[in-house]
């Protein structure tokens, strides 16, 4: 069983904490640009956060792939309610879908490869899914992130590890707000390594992205609230081009 199967419910919850409703969100589907009639595939989609966002985009198609069987059924089951038109899939991608999409996101599902094979298999993943000159836009673990298990406490979560910053270091993700104290173990991959195993996957202009946020939205915390995750957020955003 994927340590995500039951977390759904949280993961919506969690689309709501201040830190990815009005940072990272906005962000990514900023970079992602005019989706009007692309075709996107998410990997790691989970409870379906950024599908449903990328359908009211404009996307014509829009594919939601995913270990973790709850996460995919709750997925599924808000889009029949919703009636959007999302494919959802659990397990590999099918070679008949190789080069069919536009764009590949990939939030939070790098840091969750356990070995260096695991990482190159799901670039390679994303690399084959789309067309020449498509995207892959994907979000791991920022390789300078605070290690300090107070830093981000404010935000919802506390993330640190008691291992030296290398390669698959496991880190301890808490899950903290709301009356909910989860716990998820994921993985460090350095600067260097994520370069790497993106540009031997194919992938070209390879960049680090910076985060965005309307002026009148962070006024409404205030400057002391965002000052730790701007200054050192926990999540980069990496951009590829095929």
């Amino acid at each position: 069983m994927s340590q995500f199967d039951e977390l759904a419910s949280l993961y919506e919850e969690m689309a709501e904490l201040p830190w990815r409703k009005d940072l990272e969100i906005p962000t990514v589907l900023g970079l992602l640009g005019d989706l009007t009639g692309a075709a996107v595939l998410d990997i790691g989609c989970g409870s379906g956060v950024y599908t449903r966002r990328i359908r009211s985009c404009g996307a014509r198609r829009v594919v939601g792939i995913d270990e973790s069987e709850g996460m995919v059924a709750y997925a599924k089951a808000r889009d029949q309610e919703e009636r959007l038109g999302i494919e959802y899939l659990v397990g590999p991608l099918p070679a008949s879908e190789h080069g069919t999409f536009d764009l590949v996101l990939g939030v939070y599902v790098l840091p969750y490869a356990t070995t260096l094979g695991e990482l190159r298999a799901l670039c390679t993943l994303a690399h084959e899914a789309l067309r020449p000159g498509g995207r892959f836009v994907t979000i791991p673990v920022h390789p300078d992130y605070v290690n300090d298990s107070d830093y981000y406490a404010r935000y919802g979560f506390r993330l640190s590890s008691e291992h030296p910053r290398q390669d698959a270091a496991p880190m301890t993700l808490t899950l903290r707000f709301g009356g909910h104290d989860v716990t998820v173990i994921a993985r460090y991959w350095t600067r260097s390594t994520l370069e790497d195993v993106v540009r031997t996957a194919g992938f070209r202009d390879v960049k680090w992205r910076g985060y965005t946020m309307d002026p009148a939205v962070a006024a409404e915390r205030g400057a002391d609230f965002w000052r730790n995750y701007l200054t050192a957020p926990h999540a980069a955003i990496l951009d590829c081009r095929k």
